[in-house]
């Protein structure tokens, strides 16, 4: 049998043991004769100083300690930030794919108002240095028609929607509504519904029923105003109509009001549906 040689036996008392990289995980295989030395990870090309080789057998994966700025990765050509190896085989593509899915909702998350928001239209701009004009909701409401028109409003309810009818056979729905001096006007562009309550205030008026028939020699004062082309027109009436009002409680400068109101001209004139009207101060009287 062959004499061992002085290097075989140094090298079969030499123990092999695994570290693991402390930048990207790698494992490496040495023996205990480089315990202190300085070794390269073939991975991530970092300098590790190589752990105290473990006494006995080997249960636990070492882990070196970084020893310098190892030779660096390849990089593209836009330069970026750099970003440590995640570790190596199923747990790494795991850590790569969670962080993408991260990316993911918080882009989401940032522009989600941006991507599913529907287009809205752009508002109408005044002259440089106006501020910008806000459109007015378009109010909704039955279109005017014989079958709300009736003298007899016995036992007839006031509808929930804007109020609304028509003015000398002109389609009419309430955009403003004020209460001035006693005067309750509802109005729509050029056509007006005017209701004279003889200076009544709006506390007077606050939380009041008004029912007026066509056998009431005479009512409050109603005046219809339109025009004819060029021509402001207009009509009144102190009797021999309809009129169902309701005043809730004033409050915050408004006066909110439900009013079912049917005039005895050839037109048929009708007004019903809720309003709220702006409580004015009344105008000075001239001298």
């Amino acid at each position: 049998m062959p004499r061992e040689s002085k290097y075989e036996m140094f090298r079969r008392n030499m123990s092999e043991f695994k570290y693991a990289c402390p930048v990207c995980g790698q494992h490496i295989k040495c023996d205990s004769s480089q315990s202190g030395t300085v070794m390269e990870c073939p991975t991530c090309f970092q300098k590790i100083i190589v752990p105290q080789a473990p006494a006995g057998e080997q249960t636990l994966i070492l882990t070196g300690t970084k020893a310098g700025n190892g030779r660096p990765a390849p990089t593209s050509p836009e330069p970026g930030p750099k970003h440590p190896y995640p570790p190596q085989g199923v747990s790494g593509v795991l850590v790569v794919v969670l962080i993408l899915i991260g990316i993911g909702i918080a882009v989401g998350f940032v522009y989600h108002g941006t991507i599913f928001k529907s287009p809205t239209p752009v508002a109408a701009k005044n002259a440089p240095g106006d501020q910008t004009k806000k459109t007015a909701p378009e109010l909704e409401a039955p279109v005017a028609s014989d079958q709300y028109w009736t003298l007899d409003l016995i036992g007839t309810g006031i509808p929930t929607y804007p109020a609304a009818g028509r003015i000398n056979g002109q389609n009419f729905i309430c955009e403003r509504a004020t209460l001035q001096g006693g005067l309750l006007t509802l109005r729509y562009g050029d056509l007006d519904f005017v209701i004279n309550f003889a200076g009544a205030n709006a506390q007077m008026l606050s939380g009041k029923s008004i029912d007026v028939d066509t056998n009431t020699p005479s009512a409050a004062r109603v005046v219809l105003r339109w025009k004819d082309g060029d021509h402001a027109m207009h009509e009144t009436f102190t009797n021999g109509y309809a009129l169902l009002l309701d005043f809730g409680e004033a409050a915050n400068n408004r006066i909110p009001g439900k009013i079912y109101l049917c005039l005895s001209d050839d037109k048929k004139s009708y007004v019903a549906g809720t309003f709220k009207a702006e409580i004015r101060k009344p105008k000075p009287k001239k001298q």
